[in-house]
């Protein structure tokens, strides 16, 4: 099964050319380029909780400090941690360096 986006999994429509980029922007989650990879996501598809300026819940979210209960409650971050298990799962991302949360 492939393995689905933020912005394809929440429908959000803040990828380029979605239905909301008019009015919140294109999520920096989608232009991400250097977390492209990380839990076999497209750009940070696949880590959008360690990106500031997400979209969730309506609006347009801080740094992950600022909204990590929420995205570590959200129905998405759970499926991606499950779908790359324990072993592989990246939390977090320092600059270039990723953090495998099993290690």
């Amino acid at each position: 099964m492939k393995k689905l986006n933020c912005w394809e999994f929440k429908k959000c429509g803040r990828e380029p050319g979605g239905f909301h980029v008019s009015e919140f922007g294109v999520c920096p989650a989608t232009e991400d380029a250097s977390s492209s990879g990380v839990n076999d996501g497209k750009n940070a598809g696949r880590i959008c909780w360690a990106v500031a300026g997400t979209f969730c819940a309506g609006k347009v979210q801080g740094d992950f400090a600022a909204k990590s209960v929420s995205c570590m409650a959200c129905d998405f971050f759970k499926a991606v941690k499950q779908d790359e298990g324990p072993e592989s799962f990246t939390l977090l991302k320092r600059g270039q360096n990723f953090t495998k949360s099993g290690k």
